[in-house]
Formats: C-alpha cells, sequence, structure tokens
C-alpha cells in the first residue's frame, strides 16, 4: 500500500539494529502496552525512526509499512526464549506490518531528540526533509486527535 498524503502515521523509535532484523523478520512493531500511545492500533502507517545504534543512519527514518492489525500478547509469547524475563508477563501491542517501504529520501534530524512516538500525516512525512517537520501542532493536531478519538469510540463498541 502506498503512502497517502491523507494518511495518519505513527512515527516509532527503533533502538537497535537487532530491533530493526526483528520488525523485518516478524513484520511486527511491539509497544509495552502501559508505554503505547492509545491511539496507537487506529494508524494508517508506522514509519521507523533510527537511533544513535545505526551509526551512519543514525537519526533518520527510511522505512515505512501500513499497519495492517494488531493484538494484545504477553511478552513472553512474543519471545518464548526469554520465559524468565522480569517483564514476561505484560502486555504489548502487536502491531502487524505489511511489506516495508523504503521513503524516497530519508528525513533525517539535524539535531538529537529524544520522543518516544510522533504523529504526523503522509504528506508531512513525504514532503519533509527533517524530523522537526513532522510534529502536528495547533488546529492541524486537535482534529486528528478528535477524528482518532471517534474512531477510537466506534471501534470499541
Amino acid at each position: 500500500m502506498e503512502l497517502f498524503p491523507e494518511a495518519i502515521v505513527l512515527i516509532a523509535v527503533v533502538r537497535s539494529p537487532q530491533d530493526w532484523r526483528w520488525i523485518q523478520e516478524t513484520r511486527a512493531y511491539r509497544i509495552p502496552f502501559r508505554h503505547a500511545p492509545s491511539l496507537a492500533p487506529l494508524v494508517d502507517f508506522v514509519a521507523f525512526y533510527y537511533t544513535a545504534a545505526f551509526g551512519p543512519e543514525r537519526w533518520s527514518i527510511r522505512y515505512y509499512a501500513p499497519l495492517r492489525g494488531h493484538e494484545l500478547v504477553r511478552r513472553r509469547d512474543l519471545f518464548p526464549e526469554e520465559f524468565n524475563h522480569p517483564r514476561a508477563e505484560e502486555l504489548y501491542y502487536l502491531l502487524q506490518l505489511g511489506p516495508l517501504q523504503p521513503l524516497s529520501h530519508p528525513v533525517a534530524s539535524r539535531r538529537w531528540h529524544r520522543f518516544t512516538f510522533l504523529l504526523t500525516t503522509g504528506e508531512r512525512l513525504l514532503q519533509a526533509s527533517d524530523l522537526s517537520e513532522l510534529p502536528l501542532e495547533g488546529t492541524e493536531r486537535q482534529l486528528l486527535r478528535g477524528a482518532l478519538r471517534e474512531e477510537m469510540r466506534a471501534f470499541t463498541r
């Protein structure tokens, strides 16, 4: 699925190349439920922000994927080999992804930013040259949040 201008996009942090391999292999992104943005299951796409662990590609967004679905799972179900992990019983959103797609040009950050998640639009992601251009502000942000809350109410009925 091609990224479209009206799409709602969740920018998610990928902390390590090992996590990126897991995303590529499973076509999924995991978020601890207690830290997840409440609107995460309702977005159209997920885009991936690389941290400093990615060397020359650090602090950039290079790929996105359509959200195909989601489920709530325990960490032990994601990583059965880590059955003794201290958070083995914690709940995670497992966002199921379609094919990973490269952006036509990476969205870099001229300076380091600390964030967990950002909501933006397909249009902003496609046009941005810097991470600072992605966050929604003012009326645009209120409209998006309102629309997602309505969708959340319809989803939970």
